[in-house]
């Protein structure tokens, strides 16, 4: 029997409003992003896998769209349970990328959190603002004082 893992944060956290900049915004990830953020990643596998952080993952790899939407199910549920935070990256309606914001592995037990971002091969240009909008989001909005981003 597999125990589900401590929430990230305390229950009595509310989330902050997820960020909205000038350049994007970001929803809480799930089932109605399927098709969006399937195009999306599955049009970037190479570039995800560039990106840092994700250079060891086993994802992003080849999937079904059902198979993905029961990803999205599963960071939907994790939302609800405290124990992870992911987000759509967007541009208007467009899908551009994600964010997740996880617990430490056992071994960063001096971490409060583990971040990670992608966006799409054809916003590539886009990375490196994402990632200081969002280092400004965590630090402001969020009980973290270590993270791994």
């Amino acid at each position: 029997m597999t125990e589900n893992p401590p929430p990230l944060t305390p229950f009595d956290f509310d989330p902050p409003e997820p960020l909205t900049c000038s350049l994007f915004h970001l929803e809480v990830l799930g089932p109605e992003h399927n098709d969006r953020d399937y195009e999306a990643w599955t049009s970037s596998m190479d570039h995800i896998h560039a990106s840092p952080g994700f250079e060891n993952w086993k994802w992003p790899h080849p999937m079904t769209l059902d198979e993905n939407m029961a990803d999205m199910e599963m960071h939907f549920r994790e939302y609800g349970e405290r124990t992870g935070f992911t987000y759509s990256i967007l541009d208007g309606h467009e899908v551009i990328g994600c964010v997740y914001i996880y617990p430490p592995k056992p071994e960063q037990d001096h971490l409060d959190a583990r971040v990670r971002s992608w966006v799409r091969v054809s916003r590539a240009d886009m990375d490196s603002a994402v990632r200081v909008e969002l280092r400004t989001w965590l630090a402001t909005s969020w009980p973290f004082e270590r993270t791994d981003y």
